[in-house]
């Protein structure tokens, strides 16, 4: 098991994810597609030359569920009970085809579950970056997660 027990996290704790994942066409075409996303930045090339950002963007549902599976091995793989939610997404800067993610997570807070003893909740801060470590996606994370067992 990779992931952190609660008793394990500390707020202020910083988690470099090692894991790092080149962005393909094919990763945003299929996802936009799966997702029923018709959005013509995402798929239509011609379109998107006579716009400020002069190529196709990758969807940034795809770049969120990317930064969070990123960080899951270090911090939550078989000791997350349930992903709570989301707060405070933002994608600063676009993330195109051929850009490389690197995802940075802080544990920002922790609190005992008041109708679950053996678990607590914990907000974590992920932070996605380009190859040129420009933040291109930043989330707040909540979650309820296993305390180790006696």
């Amino acid at each position: 098991m990779a992931g952190l027990w609660f008793d394990e996290l500390t707020v202020g704790q910083v988690f470099h994810h090692p894991i790092r994942r080149t962005v393909t066409e094919t990763d945003n075409v299929l996802f936009t597609a799966m997702t029923h996303n018709p959005a013509l930045l995402h798929l239509d090339e011609e379109y998107m030359k006579g716009t400020p950002f002069g190529q196709r963007l990758v969807n940034s549902a795809f770049t969120l569920g990317l930064m969070v599976g990123i960080s899951v091995g270090d911090t939550t793989l078989g000791t997350a009970v349930a992903n709570l939610g989301w707060d405070e997404v933002r994608f600063p800067h676009p993330l195109f085809h051929g850009d490389t993610v690197h995802v940075v997570t802080e544990v920002i807070e922790l609190r005992e579950s008041k109708s679950r003893p053996d678990q607590g909740i914990v907000t974590f801060l992920h932070k996605a970056y380009n190859q040129k470590d420009e933040l291109v996606a930043s989330c707040k994370r909540s979650g309820l997660q296993k305390k180790k067992p006696v």
